[in-house]
């Protein structure tokens, strides 16, 4: 085997290892903060209103009872997944907010 060759850790893989450990515990502490965040979506000028963390759990829905007093059950759907789209797209943005600088200093 030529010299110099299959060295591995005596050339600096140490700091590669903290760095990817560093980057890991970040990783944990920003997950854990998407699951305590919350985004809140609403459709029907307010009437259905969407919470959801920003690890995509859906926590509640609410509807108005005057919005159902003049809605039919296809409206009402209608309402309740645009809600809950608009929340998980928020939930969404909020994830790439806190956890995009995060995959920006991968080292590949």
């Amino acid at each position: 085997m030529a010299k110099g060759f299959n060295k591995g850790p005596a050339m600096g893989g140490g700091g590669m290892m903290q760095q990817l450990q560093r980057m890991q515990q970040q990783l944990a502490e920003a997950q854990a903060k998407l699951a305590e965040e919350t985004v809140i979506a609403t459709a029907g000028g307010g009437a259905i209103k969407v919470t959801m963390t920003g690890d995509q759990k859906c926590k509640s829905v609410e509807i108005s009872p005057e919005f159902l007093k003049d809605v039919d059950a296809e409206m009402l759907q209608d309402m309740v997944l645009s809600a809950v789209n608009m929340a998980l797209d928020e939930s969404r943005a909020l994830q790439e907010k806190l956890m995009g600088p995060l995959a920006g200093g991968l080292p590949f």
